[in-house]
């Protein structure tokens, strides 16, 4: 039996029902013998745009979502949702960490400590991120944002690429990292290319979904 092939680590990922990336991006972004179990959830307002309705639903679905999966190996337990971890709304059951959670996590263990932030939503949404952001000790030099409300699937790469040509050129300059908030939207392409294109760090949600949760499993490394 290889050495991969010995280690399972089984994590249970609450999943907006909408979401479409994270199944794609998690596997190719986690440890090796990670496994992914997948639960999704559905807001009482059967709705898809970021709202306090759908966040709140997300977030009151969470303890059926996560009894659906009482009977998995489970390790750990992720809400595959950055936006639900600094919105408010009902508490999680114990345990359960937000990918925002994940992302301020990773920013913290790799001393990120001053960044730079491009999101989908809409603009007091991402504000609401950058003081959270600043709430737990990162610098937000700046921050851009599409403005949208729905449909982050649908966000092609080339529209992520223009985004980021909006923050001040100094201010990428000057940071430690640049984050891509969100796991609805598709990253993999957009972070080489701006990996490249600034030579800073790329942190993207759903890569700090898959580095925090080795980190979270009893016994794993760091």
């Amino acid at each position: 039996m290889s050495a991969e092939a010995s280690v399972r680590r089984h994590v249970g990922v609450l999943l907006p029902w909408a979401n479409q990336a994270v199944e794609e991006e998690l596997p190719q972004l986690g440890e090796p013998g990670t496994v992914f179990h997948y639960a999704r959830l559905v807001p009482a307002s059967r709705t898809t745009a970021v709202d306090d309705a759908f966040w709140h639903g997300l977030r009151a679905s969470a303890a059926g979502a996560v009894d659906s999966l009482r009977h998995l190996p489970l390790e750990a337990t992720v809400l595959a949702c950055t936006s639900a971890g600094f919105t408010g709304g009902p508490a999680l059951p114990g345990g359960v960490l937000t990918a925002f959670d994940a992302l301020t996590a990773v920013l913290e263990r790799r001393a990120l400590t001053r960044i730079v932030l491009a999101t989908p939503y809409p603009e007091p949404v991402t504000r609401a991120e950058a003081d959270a952001l600043r709430e737990r000790g990162v610098q937000v030099a700046a921050h851009v944002s599409l403005g949208l409300t729905d449909g982050y699937p649908e966000i092609p790469t080339a529209q992520i690429l223009d985004l980021c040509a909006r923050l001040p050129g100094a201010s990428v300059a000057g940071s430690d990292a640049l984050v891509l908030s969100c796991t609805g939207w598709r990253t993999l392409a957009a972070t080489t290319a701006l990996q490249a294109r600034y030579g800073v760090p790329v942190v993207s949600s759903n890569l700090a979904l898959a580095t925090l949760i080795p980190s979270a499993v009893p016994g794993a490394e760091p």
